[in-house]
């Protein structure tokens, strides 16, 4: 299946993304298409093998709009083409690079433009497929800092629309006042009075109100193509209510000039003008205020550098940062930033991390470390090496998940969309039968024309449309800024109901980095014997116990035997052979499986584990030669997290393959509700569903490859970003600061994103529900006031600009400071 992200242009409601989902979900191929309004993106999974991005491109177009894909063009000077087939061989060779759209290759100006697909695909690659084909391409050095090109796009876009309010509200002021000045004797003069000079009265407004009409004639090309295609959007609705305004007032005009002069208070004119110059003023505050939903993503994508001073034939040479490639030797300077993810070479220095991890004391880093890409370096100068460039980036994958995350729907958003798309359709029905039945009981024409007009131009699709993705960008959008990655609507919005979190305990609630505490030997063994023994069978395991106690032997110095064999046994231990006996070592079952009596070191072992001490024995044969005991440290926002927890109401489980007195007493001193001890790795999942089975929303917090298959069953999988990226990809959110704290940051922001939504969707709804029937004449039926489509007009500005505005609240949000 191939993920694939097109920028969808032409949109302009709810309705728009309904009916672009519709036309690409019916594609035979088609697995997901979900379309964002606010960011005006579809994400589509789709099966390549069936189905082609022009397949796709082709249905959206059919639909009546256009499906862009996130595509990049860059420019190449190329070196060592001497004929025209050398610019064939070049443009078939990039062409061949999976996420390229096009190839251009200029012989005459020996360069390569190419387009393609960033996410896909960076210019090292391009580069690469270049010169294994004989040639040099460089990416050719912009003049001045590279262009956001998306934001320019959307400057622009809100500079025209800024540019068509002016415009009509200047003959749209005059109009206003020619037009209902003298229904409030307002001085107009003698050639224009509509008692005097009907005709000059008519011609001035229909001369004041072609400009407004021509200057958003894109709302009419819009609006009556999709209304001819059959999938009405807001744009219908406003181009069908104010081209009925107009045509009446033409028609008014007619009869004036044929001698009717009572036409000239029936002209609607001034309906048609203004309610153009407000929605476009609506349109313009609503471009404003999207813009500003996705700063998060802005601020991540400004982090990184823009260029990197690299080693090349011994020389250090400045490139763009898209040329840099995997092996490249990385210079970085005091108060440079590290333009990618690499190991330290040389030098010494501390790196400031806090963009992605939010830790403001900056980390030491030597010859070995890892360097994450855009952190900043302090004071020393050091080289790295590049270990991962492009989109493979820490940041790069941030960005990514960030990017996702803001694109996916939340389930909340499901009821909406359902009524979104069929609402176009109804409101035009609506307002077809009110202006019927207002005529056929005894109104005017104009009576019913001002209904109908009304109807139309109050309904408010992009109310219902906003409503859920705005809350959801700007809510993922500040988890990342607080260091909590959300990677989907659906996980933002479930996080608020889990009723038991459950927490891996190594390297979660403890710093997962144990000590060697005791060593307690059996008769005929020293203490550095027992040690020696252990660390020679756990050289090279990866496990934090095991590190524990091969570093504890690297501390006293003592030299270890080779293994002549290696067994690991999950969940209980390992068995090796050194100097041809068997060896034993791990935990409690392990030592009841080889038939080991404990004698006397039973009790020991049982005190030890009672002071939060995890018991390692180690056995020759049947043998018990003694215990080595390892304690983890709890992680000092262990303690607070829980308790925050706890005073949200979520009950606190702790899974562990540790014994049950070890992971009892850790449990007791962070206030654990409920523990769950000696799980072997694949039971973990099992656990999970239990406390699933109860009937509770449950969540999963680990850091480990063996904590994956719970992580993945959890209602919300929540991973430690120190942890594997095993771990990472099957978790919904990613903690990257490692801080329990953000477990309850992550609650607290689904709650206030989640209760913003339900705001914007009340609103929406409450909007719709009130003024359609106020917009029918129903409470004028009743003796109250006719909604005059002017006023209707206004409203349905102010309905989208307020959702939008309400949305921009979760921008406030700051986690809760515990008393």
């Amino acid at each position: 299946m191939e993920n694939k992200t097109f920028t969808i242009e032409g949109m302009t409601c709810a309705s728009c993304a309904q009916t672009v989902e519709k036309a690409t979900q019916k594609l035979s191929g088609v697995k997901i298409a979900n379309v964002n309004l606010a960011t005006e993106k579809m994400s589509i999974q789709f099966d390549e093998a069936s189905l082609s991005e022009a397949d796709i491109q082709k249905a959206v177009s059919d639909a009546g709009y256009a499906a862009i894909p996130n595509t990049v063009r860059k420019t190449f000077n190329l070196e060592g083409m001497t004929c025209a087939s050398c610019a064939q061989t070049i443009e078939k060779a990039t062409h061949k690079l999976t996420g390229v759209n096009t190839s251009s290759v200029n012989l005459a100006t020996e360069k390569m433009v190419v387009e393609y697909d960033p996410s896909r695909l960076n210019i090292s690659d391009i580069t690469q497929a270049v010169s294994d084909s004989g040639y040099e391409a460089h990416e050719e050095r912009a003049t001045a800092d590279t262009v956001d090109l998306d934001q320019e796009k959307k400057q622009n876009e809100i500079k025209s629309l800024w540019k068509r309010f002016l415009i009509s509200a200047i003959f749209t002021a005059p109009l206003l006042y020619i037009a209902m000045g003298h229904l409030v004797n307002a001085p107009l003069p003698a050639f224009i009075d509509p008692m005097m000079n009907p005709e000059n009265f008519a011609i001035i407004q229909i001369l004041l109100t072609l400009p407004v009409v021509v200057v958003n004639k894109k709302i009419y090309q819009t609006g009556f193509k999709a209304l001819f295609k059959g999938h009405p959007n807001m744009d219908s609705l406003i181009a069908l209510g104010t081209s009925a305004a107009f045509l009446y007032g033409v028609f008014a005009t007619v009869m004036i000039f044929l001698g009717e002069a009572s036409y000239a208070n029936e002209l609607y004119y001034e309906t048609a003008a203004v309610i153009l110059a407000l929605i476009v003023l609506g349109k313009y505050l609503e471009t404003l205020t999207k813009g500003k939903t996705s700063e998060a993503i802005k601020k991540l994508m400004g982090l990184a550098p823009k260029t990197a001073l690299v080693v090349r034939n011994g020389k250090e040479i400045e490139i763009s940062i898209d040329e840099v490639a995997v092996g490249d030797i990385v210079v970085v300077r005091p108060g440079g930033k590290m333009p990618v993810d690499g190991m330290v070479t040389e030098g010494l220095t501390s790196v400031d991390e806090s963009m992605l991890t939010g830790e403001s004391i900056p980390v030491e880093k030597s010859v070995g470390d890892a360097i994450i890409g855009a952190s900043i370096n302090k004071n020393g100068t050091i080289h790295y090496r590049a270990t991962k460039v492009g989109k493979d980036t820490a940041l790069s994958q941030i960005i990514k998940l960030v990017e996702d995350a803001q694109g996916s729907k939340a389930p909340i958003a499901k009821m909406a969309d359902i009524i979104s798309g069929y609402f176009v359709p109804i409101v035009i029905a609506i307002a077809i039968l009110s202006a019927l039945a207002w005529y056929f009981a005894g109104q005017t024409g104009v009576f019913a024309l001002t209904i109908a007009i009304s109807v139309l131009v109050i309904a408010c699709p992009c109310a219902l449309g906003l409503a859920t993705p705005t809350a959801i960008m700007i809510g993922t959008g500040k988890g990342a800024e607080h260091g909590v990655l959300i990677k989907s609507g659906t996980a933002l919005e479930t996080t608020h109901k889990l009723k038991t979190i459950v927490f891996d305990k190594t390297g979660t609630i403890t710093e997962g980095k144990p000590k060697v505490t005791d060593i307690i030997t059996a008769k005929g063994i020293s203490q550095e014997e027992l040690l020696m023994l252990a660390a020679s069978g756990e050289k090279g395991s990866e496990h934090p116990l095991g590190e524990a106690i091969v570093k504890g032997a690297e501390e006293k110095g003592l030299s270890l035997k080779k293994t002549e064999a290696f067994e690991a046994i999950p969940g209980h231990g390992i068995e090796v052979k050194i100097d041809g006996a068997t060896l034993s070592l791990g935990n409690r079952k392990l030592m009841d499986e080889r038939n080991v009596q404990l004698g006397k070191l039973a009790k020991v072992s049982d005190e030890l584990a009672s002071q939060g001490k995890t018991p390692m024995y180690l056995s020759r044969g049947s043998e018990i030669l003694g215990i080595i005991t390892v304690a983890d440290t709890v992680k000092e926002s262990s303690l607070r997290a829980i308790e925050k927890l706890h005073k949200m109401g979520i009950e606190v489980a702790m899974i562990t393959g540790d014994n049950k007195r070890t992971a009892e007493a850790i449990a007791k001193q962070v206030g654990i509700d409920r523990v769950l001890s000696e799980v072997l790795p694949e039971d973990k999942a099992n656990e999970v569903k239990k406390l699933q089975d109860e009937g509770k929303k449950v969540g999963m917090v680990g850091d480990g490859i063996n904590d994956a298959p719970a992580l993945a069953q959890a209602d919300v999988g929540i991973a430690i970003g120190s942890g594997t990226d095993v771990a990472m990809e099957s978790a919904d959110i990613v903690l990257m600061r490692s801080d329990l704290m953000d477990v309850p940051t992550a609650v607290e922001l689904s709650k206030s994103t989640i209760r913003n939504i339900k705001e914007n969707l009340f609103w929406a709804f409450a909007y719709n529900i009130l003024g359609i029937p106020f917009a029918m004449g129903v409470v004028y039926a009743f003796g109250g006031p006719l909604l005059s489509p002017v006023i209707a007009a206004g409203a349905m500005t102010f309905s989208s600009t307020s959702v939008l505005l309400n949305a921009l609240r979760i921008k406030r949000f700051k986690p809760s400071v515990m008393k």
